[in-house]
């Protein structure tokens, strides 16, 4: 590789190798936030419902 006087190499091959490393790290971070916000949305609605009786007489009936 020539490098030309005055110019600056800002990233290299190396750097762009790197770029398909990051990608499934950040596919797994998104899974993992998803299931925690599904599990907690999931442990408010059941703590609601045992918070209501009467809302599970009636969907009982």
């Amino acid at each position: 590789m020539r490098y030309e006087q005055g110019v600056d190499v800002l990233a290299s091959h190396s750097a762009l190798l790197a770029i398909p490393a990051f990608v499934p790290a950040l596919a797994v971070v998104g899974v993992v936030l998803a299931i925690a916000i599904r599990d907690r949305r999931a442990e408010r609605r059941e703590a609601e419902q045992a918070a209501d009786p009467e809302s599970q007489d009636r969907k009982e009936m």
